[in-house]
């Protein structure tokens, strides 16, 4: 069937047309327990986080380190951002030392669950919070789309410890519970909680969670991973499509792929040129 089809009367008849031409495979979510799924579920539906202590090896929290320091340079260009924060964008178009991060089975698991099919990666940074950084003005990431709260979360996140966490070298400071509140902010009688956890762990949470970067009055840096994920349909912060190369795109996971934007969300929202995206990865050169 195609969109000229005389039979097509609602657009419900067209879901089956571009999204399944290419038929979406699962994710390795799959590979995880459903009752170890179901129990971050409940996590999530109860708290707004969950936390995933020693996903990561020694050796792997190594390695991100290695490749991500030379490229640690200037500070955060507001409060927001950090004036002692330093931070890497595009972290795909540079590495493939975070690819494992991004679709890690245990995270797309839970993100096949609370998000809609061919959902898509918003953000990949490093965030490096230097001693002396201040506490990070707290927000939901989900907050910049324009849609009233409470409300489901329009996205999620995690947060890798590549360095420890602590109450005081910078740990993400949480407010538990704080995804079903409606417009109001936290304030000081709210508990604010830090992730505290060991290198190579993970903190995921959902888009309506408040939270925020802790102060760091120790000696010594914090460095994390941040991947962040959102609906299919909603514009993503970064903008993959023209930071991530069509070479590197043939590269990655087929997760990562469908993730950069490589994908429909039926009946044809991401299409080019009025084909599925896919096509683009099947020539021989860029355009």
């Amino acid at each position: 069937m195609n969109i000229d089809d005389e039979s097509v009367t609602t657009l419900e008849d067209l879901r089956g047309d571009l999204a399944h031409r290419y038929k979406r495979t699962p994710s390795t979510g799959t590979s995880v327990d459903s009752a170890i799924v179901n129990a971050d579920l409940a996590a999530l539906d109860r708290d707004g986080y969950v936390i995933w202590e020693n996903l990561l090896s020694t050796e792997q929290c190594r390695q991100i380190r290695a490749v991500v320091r030379p490229w640690l340079g200037h500070t955060g260009r507001n409060s927001f951002e950090g004036r002692r924060t330093q931070r890497i964008y595009s972290v795909l178009s540079r590495t493939r030392v975070c690819d494992r991060l991004v679709d890690h089975p245990r995270v797309l698991a839970v993100l096949d669950q609370l998000l809609m099919p061919n959902y898509l990666l918003s953000a990949l940074q490093a965030i490096n919070i230097q001693p002396g950084e201040t506490t990070q003005l707290a927000h939901h990431d989900d907050g910049f789309y324009p849609i009233p709260r409470p409300r489901a979360p329009l996205a999620a996140a995690t947060i890798w410890a590549i360095d420890e966490f602590t109450a005081d070298n910078g740990a993400t400071v949480i407010y538990p519970g704080s995804h079903r509140w409606g417009k109001r902010r936290p304030s000081a009688d709210d508990q604010a909680l830090p992730v505290v956890m060991p290198a190579g762990s993970c903190v995921f949470f959902v888009g309506t969670l408040w939270h925020g970067g802790g102060a760091n009055t120790a000696t010594g840096e914090r460095l994390a991973i941040t991947a962040q994920y959102c609906q299919p349909w909603l514009r993503p912060m970064e903008a993959f499509t023209l930071s991530v190369s069509r070479e590197i795109a043939r590269t990655v996971s087929d997760d990562i792929r469908r993730m950069l934007g490589y994908s429909i969300h039926p009946p044809f929202v991401g299409a080019v040129d009025g084909l599925h995206p896919l096509r683009l990865l099947e020539t021989d050169q860029e355009s």
